[in-house]
């Protein structure tokens, strides 16, 4: 579909999506495919992952092996902690990016790059836009005064670029409450609404091929991914619905695990995984934002589990909650029983067209900078 503009005429347009999951490049998918609408040549800087799942989802863009930070998880600690402990690793990656991307731009004369949390990749010599959906990053409870030192850690790097898209809606209809609003945005700040490759996948694709199930969403690192997993198939083996888990892994062929019941999808097309989706009778997911987006703009709500230790999750889960618009759970709570909510949504239905015209609008600011 296209989005009615394009970037003053054909562009060299390099997307870098952040590395922790699938679900940073995930959400750079749509914007992908609406650039690529209005002509321009669409360059994805990544790694070996990331290219198998984009490679799948968008064609005709090119790759350059342009792979950043990917952090390590304690299975122990909280994530906040591990992170913690990365800071150094991850300021040599900032450094080291950042010299390496004026290469990049020289090499395949980049115009834009569009960086998806890389705080590395901007260049005086081309247009940079940075893509967040948190200027907050939430701390814990007992620390949360010190939020204000990554508010000014995060604002310092949005300052380098010419926009920050902000996957989100402006005012009460948002997903990430404090995250992005009630705190001052930088003035180069944009609302673009959400992002879901699942919006362009077109509106009638039938049915899927499984009768009525429960679906669990798979996403984050290891090794609370695998934890999730066994968790809920454990409890859902002698259910009477069956339980199809959409695993996430690129490049893996789909596997019988021999459980009956329990329907293991290693990496199935946007299209298909919408179906499944869209069926369901339930729907367990993470509370990553990219899951939240994918579920908001198919209208389907889901009983949300949010990583343990990762705040962002738990205040996400816990926000939305509260709002009505999904059910949350801790994840040590799931093995004493729980039920799976209506998947029917209770926001509003236009959601995925606002964000459409908010979008568009963002990417004519780009063009006339």
């Amino acid at each position: 579909q296209r989005i009615g503009l394009t970037l003053n005429a054909k562009k060299n347009i390099l997307i870098c999506p952040l590395e922790w999951g699938l679900g940073h490049a995930g959400r750079m998918i749509p914007l992908a495919r609406m650039l690529q609408a209005d002509d321009n040549t669409v360059y994805i800087g990544t790694g070996k992952e990331h290219r198998q799942f984009l490679s799948e989802e968008l064609k005709g863009v090119k790759f350059i092996d342009f792979g950043g930070f990917r952090p390590s998880y304690s299975a122990v600690l909280p994530q906040y902690i591990a992170l913690l402990f990365q800071i150094p690793v991850l300021f040599f990656h900032i450094l080291k990016e950042h010299i390496r991307l004026g290469t990049i731009i020289k090499k395949n004369n980049i115009d834009v790059v569009i960086s998806d949390n890389r705080f590395g990749l901007w260049n005086r010599n081309v247009k940079s836009v940075y893509v967040t959906h948190q200027i907050r990053i939430p701390f814990p409870a007992g620390f949360r005064f010190l939020e204000w030192a990554g508010i000014y850690f995060h604002r310092f790097f949005i300052k380098k670029y010419d926009l920050c898209f902000i996957p989100d809606l402006p005012g009460e209809m948002n997903l990430t409450g404090r995250l992005s609003h009630s705190v001052r945005l930088p003035g180069n700040a944009r609302f673009i609404g959400i992002l879901s490759r699942f919006s362009f996948t077109g509106e009638d694709e039938g049915s899927s091929s499984i009768s009525a199930h429960n679906t669990l969403i798979l996403s984050g690192p290891e090794p609370q991914r695998s934890i999730l997993r066994n968790i809920i198939t454990k409890l859902q083996v002698h259910d009477s619905i069956p339980l199809v888990v959409l695993e996430g892994r690129p490049g893996l062929a789909d596997e019988d695990n021999g459980l009956g019941n329990i329907i293991s999808c290693n990496n199935l097309p946007a299209v298909e995984m919408k179906r499944i989706i869209q069926d369901s009778t339930g729907i367990i997911a993470r509370a990553g934002y990219t899951s939240i987006m994918e579920l908001v703009s198919m209208n389907c709500s889901a009983l949300l589990v949010p990583t343990p230790g990762q705040t962002e999750q738990e205040y996400l889960a816990g926000r939305l909650s509260e709002k009505g618009w999904f059910t949350a759970i801790r994840q040590n709570d799931l093995k004493r029983g729980f039920s799976l909510p209506q998947k029917n949504a209770v926001w509003s239905s236009d959601i995925p067209e606002r964000s459409r015209i908010l979008l568009k609008s963002a990417l004519r600011e780009l063009s006339d900078k």
